[in-house]
């Protein structure tokens, strides 16, 4: 007897198992950043960090090559007890007068700034100033920080900015008054290169209005009317004028006592008549940024302008590093402001580390309580490692 025959089941082709892939979609793609061509954009901005400080550590070479330490060191031996405490007053008016200035400018940009942190703030940076290569780090510093704390970079660094412009713009005006109305090595060269100095001015203000003409990018134009806008609110209102012109006065004519002193403890005898020339060209020279902490540009002008009135390169040299150091003295209650606050940050970064700790600690004693039954001040409902019984349906 023959087995029953099974229907033959079709054969199903054999398939391959493949994975599906999703079409792949058209994304946008931002166009990479062109590395050969912005390569070079880091090593320029570090060379010219660094040219500042090259060129003012030339000129202190090349100064102290031709005349030589002699007036120098004895300048320095010259500073005793009342010099620094002289610097140091000298010091604190100059710098209230600052820190006032630059509240007042911040509230014309309507950022709040207590005159106390200003002053603060101002001492620190300054100290910042004198220690570091630039000469200017201890304002950036100043005013990023000021910007964070207020919510509101942009203004914070506007309100340096202005601040600082305002200082720089009395300094020119008293400046080129002194120098040309008092004696001085450069009034006669002034009178000779007067003309000539005129007349690129005007050449320079005819090719600024011809191409003002055009008409500028609309972008370009409102960043400049709010900047112009932000420069009469913060210095030229009737609010802030006459206080920004009175700090200004102020400082200035602290900066110029300072000088005087350190004249008199390098040993020159001259009169104050004599020397506020020679101190205002020594100021403007500072400006430059081609200095190392302050140093450089001004002990150079500072001994050419003291050989050209015939008190000798070597004592202005010595006038020059003399104000430097009581500069820097001035300055040293900046770093009392830095370590405070060096301090302050980590005691406070301690305390709120200790703070949590036994915030963390009670909120798992919590957890471990609210796992438990609902009470154990009954005895059939604890739980067995509080060596009570627990209820027969637990058991």
């Amino acid at each position: 007897m023959n087995a029953p025959t099974l229907p033959a089941v079709p054969a199903v082709p054999a398939t391959r198992t493949t994975t599906a892939t999703a079409p792949a979609r058209d994304l946008p793609t931002q166009p990479r950043p062109d590395t050969t061509v912005g390569a070079p954009a880091p090593r320029r901005r570090a060379l010219r960090a660094h040219l500042g400080t090259l060129a003012g550590t030339a000129v202190l070479a090349v100064l102290l090559w031709r005349l030589g330490t002699g007036a120098l060191l004895d300048g320095l031996r010259r500073i005793d007890g009342p010099t620094v405490l002289a610097a140091l007053g000298i010091g604190l008016v100059t710098t209230v007068f600052s820190a006032w200035r630059w509240a007042l400018v911040a509230r014309g940009l309507h950022i709040r700034l207590p005159l106390a942190t200003a002053v603060a703030d101002y001492y620190r940076a300054l100290f910042l100033n004198a220690a570091l290569p630039g000469g200017v780090l201890g304002d950036v510093h100043r005013a990023v920080r000021h910007g964070r704390s207020a919510g509101d970079l942009g203004r914070g660094v506007r309100a340096v900015v202005l601040e600082r412009a305002a200082g720089q713009l009395a300094l020119t005006g008293v400046g080129v008054a002194v120098l040309l109305t008092m004696p001085s090595p450069v009034l006669a060269e002034a009178r000779r290169i007067a003309p000539p100095a005129a007349l690129a001015l005007l050449g320079a203000l005819a090719v600024t209005l011809a191409l003002r003409m055009n008409r500028a990018p609309v972008r370009r134009a409102r960043a400049l009317r709010a900047a112009l806008g932000e420069a009469r609110a913060g210095l030229l209102s009737r609010r802030n004028l006459p206080g920004v012109a009175l700090s200004s006065v102020v400082v200035l004519a602290g900066h110029l006592t300072m000088f005087v002193l350190a004249a008199r403890v390098a040993g020159s005898a001259a009169s104050v008549a004599a020397l506020i020339p020679l101190a205002v060209l020594a100021l403007l020279a500072m400006g430059l940024p081609l200095n190392v902490g302050g140093w450089g540009p001004r002990e150079g002008v500072t001994a050419w302008a003291f050989g050209a009135a015939g008190l000798g390169a070597g004592t202005g040299l010595g006038v020059a590093v003399v104000y430097g150091v009581l500069s820097l003295v001035a300055s040293l209650p900046g770093a009392v402001v830095l370590v405070a606050r060096r301090h302050a940050v980590r005691y406070a970064g301690a305390s709120s580390d200790t703070a949590a700790v036994p915030a963390a600690s009670s909120a798992k004693q919590s957890a471990k309580e609210s796992a438990r039954p609902a009470s154990s001040s009954f005895p059939f409902s604890a739980d067995p490692s509080e060596g009570r019984p627990m209820t027969p349906e637990a058991v």
